[in-house]
């Protein structure tokens, strides 16, 4: 399982403990596969009751090169859950998975890379470095070597999805092989990249929009359920880290924390205090954005802390989120606000009598976007984008607290009491107060000091040496002073009101 990027290698689709499968794939990258053997997967370390002992289960990456069209049953609900059991698997192969975005801009006039400018630089890269072109008919859209992949945001934001790694110094050497790679190339174009949050200084007509179907169908759906998903697909960065899970009940347990203390991580790294050149109200613009992005796709998801919750509660979840998109015939079709559930019996509209693949159902779990995201691994989403330390901090940060059993134990405790409102409300202020926001008899910062601890503690006996990853949060949180803070305090002081210096302070 490649727990850092979106594609998922077509045939590794087993459990763990799995026994064989039979298939191959073909000049696309499909698995054709007839017959699937499942042993035994563990689901609450028993056999999950019902579960089909023979079914037809077919993969490719995503986003799609080629339509996964096969001759196999249709789809299953219990197919859709099986496809998240197949994520687990034991400790010893668990991996951190880094995902980061950053904005390019031209170093004389800041203003943000053209399209054809980001395709020269992407050019340059695979070129130079050796790295494979994904292209969208005629336009070079993303990069691909190995297990990471460079790709494109829907307002030109560069991502790096890392390969999954064994250590947070293996993470942290991606990251400067990654940057080290870019500049190269950039720097001879006069391109710098800022690492922040939220677009500093342009508003969202400067931004210029990225040739890929899928975000020309989600920039018509935006606007219809929310005010602010234009800015977040235009104008956000953030660095996320991808986990893995060993059972349910593991996952379960991860979910839960990564869910209440998220939060948390967003005031630490909160780093997106300007809009259009002046301080916007916030310390974290980003995380406020996702407030009014799209609230059947996002969230806090309090139904994690049901007891009913397990993988199948989350599929129930996802098949009510609206669809965004299907792929057929290397083009994107149009399904938004449609329903997966009507997909599987065949009767969306815009392609009717088709029925999904597990590639169409990889493709829509990528659409849902709740501050923590269960795929085949969970993804941890509430921190804003940074400079490059904090990218090595993010993963530090959750590793210690969700790798570590006596750890993730105590968060666990720590949390048990905690009301889903208290965490909703956790969720919106910290966008504005950061670590100084109340909680119960103190503030936030508070809980914070007790949860680095808890991470510095877990990466410890993680026995890797990886503790001094949290140098660069321990200040954050000893101080409350968040990033944001001290950029705000740069710009009423040293800068003169003037944003335009944030472009040489978080320069990567």
């Amino acid at each position: 399982m490649v727990v850092a990027s979106s594609t998922i290698p077509s045939c590794k689709i087993l459990s763990s403990d799995a026994s064989s499968y039979h298939g191959k794939l073909d000049k696309t990258g499909v698995l054709r596969s007839k017959r699937v053997e499942l042993s035994q997967i563990g689901w609450n370390g028993e056999k999950r009751r019902g579960l089909r002992k023979r079914c037809d289960l077919v993969v490719a990456a995503s986003p799609p090169t080629e339509d996964a069209v096969v001759d196999t049953e249709p789809l299953t609900k219990e197919d859709l859950v099986n496809y998240l059991v197949s994520g687990c698997k034991p400790k010893d192969k668990w991996r951190i998975g880094t995902e980061h975005e950053k904005f390019g801009f031209e170093v004389g006039s800041l203003r943000p890379m053209s399209y054809d400018q980001i395709s020269e630089l992407l050019n340059g890269i695979a070129e130079r470095f050796d790295w494979e072109k994904v292209m969208e008919g005629s336009n070079i859209i993303g990069l691909k070597q190995g297990k990471q992949s460079i790709s494109l945001e829907p307002g030109g934001q560069f991502e790096l999805s890392g390969a999954p790694l064994e250590t947070l110094h293996q993470t942290c050497a991606e990251v400067n092989s990654h940057l080290y790679q870019v500049k190269a190339v950039a720097e001879e174009m006069q391109i710098g990249f800022l690492g922040i949050g939220f677009q500093p200084k342009w508003t969202r007509k400067d931004i210029p929009i990225m040739p890929k179907g899928r975000y020309e169908i989600m920039r018509n759906y935006m606007p219809k359920v929310g005010t602010l998903g234009l800015d977040m697909m235009f104008r956000t960065c953030t660095v996320q880290v991808n986990l893995d899970f060993a059972s349910e009940i593991d996952m379960i347990k991860k979910f839960r924390a990564g869910i209440a203390l998220q939060p948390i991580a967003t005031a630490i790294f909160a780093n997106s205090p300007f809009t259009e050149g002046k301080p916007n109200g916030f310390l974290s613009m980003r995380s406020h954005i996702w407030t009014d992005t799209d609230n059947d796709r996002a969230g806090m998801l309090p139904f994690v802390f049901d007891d009913s919750f397990g993988f199948e509660k989350y599929v129930d979840y996802a098949l009510d989120v609206p669809m965004y998109f299907a792929y057929r015939n290397k083009k994107y079709i149009d399904c938004s606000g449609m329903s997966f559930r009507d997909f599987i019996k065949g009767k969306l509209s815009p392609i009717p009598g088709q029925l999904p693949t597990l590639n169409d159902w990889e493709n829509h779990l990528t659409t849902i976007f709740p501050e923590v995201r269960l795929k085949r691994y969970l993804e941890m989403r509430g921190a804003d984008g940074g400079p490059w330390r904090r990218l090595c901090a993010l993963p530090a940060f959750w590793v210690g607290l969700l790798y570590d059993e006596i750890s993730l134990q105590k968060v666990t405790d720590m949390i048990s009491d905690w009301t889903t409102g208290e965490m909703e409300m956790l969720r919106k202020k910290v966008t504005v107060t950061g670590l100084k926001t109340p909680f119960r008899d103190g503030l936030l910062k508070h809980v914070a000091d007790e949860v680095l601890e808890l991470s510095m503690d877990g990466l410890e006996r993680r026995g890797y040496k990886e503790a001094g990853f949290l140098r660069e949060v321990t200040s954050v949180v000893k101080s409350g002073i968040t990033p944001a803070e001290k950029l705000l305090e740069l710009y009423h002081g040293k800068w003169g009101c003037n944003v335009d210096p944030v472009y040489e302070e978080l320069l990567y």
